[in-house]
């Protein structure tokens, strides 16, 4: 029986490892796996390389200033300024191409804009809606500076190009149009614009971006979109002056029915969003401001969570 004892021990010792490494592929076989969840990372406000308009100069135009798309009191746009801005800038020729609902300053001042159905549709509503606009810097004539025509707004979605930000990185446009989607599917584009060719760079289709903004954080850089259809905040990365084709949630509001119309990057970590009703129709977007909503959106480091706080 001795003799045998060596050969007894070495299968004991054998099972054993065998039992070891068997449990330890079944526990990672069975263990659920943890998706990280996606965050952008640490972030604070860039300094923009926006002008305002050089004409403004001639005109002895002096801060505070800003432009005003707001529909209230002006067709087109209008420059307000001085104490309480109290002083207005608004020729008649602006107003030629209807309402606007965003702009976008570059390095020289010129001003590019994103046209806005306004609530009564006229035969011209369809076509204006497939431009991009441009505010000279220099002599403050504002004409068509490029028409997309795979845009294709109609009476069931006037909303044809929404929202466009200037990337100062590479001085081209980022753009967003929803005109061809509906209740039941999203056929949204962001298109990418090299601002001195004229040129689509890029086109990422099937996302309804009601607004867009450029935002750099620890983690790179990011284009974040408001959805038309969601209560949520998405972000696309941005590598080598390409956009993603994925956009990613980041944050998600309070109340369904709200949409992000405006984002901002206000300070450290933090973002200031403005949001309204959106169903595609005219009602929402042109109603009082006793729709929309304002919110604080604070980024915590410490516990990876975003904070809402309504204004």
């Amino acid at each position: 029986m001795k003799r045998y004892l060596p050969i007894i021990a070495s299968l004991l010792v054998v099972a054993g490892v065998a039992f070891v490494v068997i449990n330890k592929k079944n526990s990672q076989t069975t263990e659920p796996k943890v998706e990280e969840k996606f965050t952008i990372g640490s972030f604070t406000k860039q300094r923009s390389c926006a002008r305002h308009p050089a004409f403004l100069k001639q005109l002895k135009v002096t801060q505070p200033i800003t432009i005003d798309l707001s529909q209230q009191q002006f067709k087109g746009l209008a420059f307000l300024w001085g104490k309480n801005l109290s002083n207005v800038i608004h020729p008649k020729a602006w107003e030629t191409f209807e309402h606007f609902s965003t702009y976008a300053l570059d390095e020289v001042g010129n001003a590019y804009l994103a046209p806005m159905p306004f609530i009564s549709i006229k035969p011209t509503t369809f076509n204006l809606q497939k431009n991009i606009y441009k505010l000279d810097s220099k002599t403050g004539k504002l004409e068509i500076f490029m028409n997309l025509d795979d845009v294709h707004p109609t009476a069931n979605n006037p909303y044809g190009i929404i929202s466009l930000v200037y990337d100062c990185d590479d001085h081209t446009l980022w753009v967003s149009a929803i005109d061809e989607s509906d209740y039941r599917e999203q056929k949204g584009v962001i298109y990418h614009i090299n601002v001195k060719t004229k040129s689509v760079l890029q086109r990422v289709e099937g996302f309804d971006a009601l607004t867009i903004t450029l935002l750099k954080s620890e983690k790179g850089k990011f284009l974040l979109a408001g959805s038309a259809r969601e209560n949520t905040l998405y972000a696309y990365g941005i590598e080598n002056s390409k956009l993603s084709s994925k956009g990613e949630k980041v944050l998600e509001l309070p109340s369904a029915g709200e949409h992000i119309r405006k984002v901002k990057v206000r300070g450290e970590n933090m973002l200031d969003l403005q949001t309204i009703p959106f169903s595609y129709t005219l009602i929402a977007e042109t109603s009082s401001d006793n729709e929309r909503n304002h919110y604080d959106a604070k980024w915590d480091t410490g516990t990876s969570t975003w904070y809402l706080t309504k204004k």
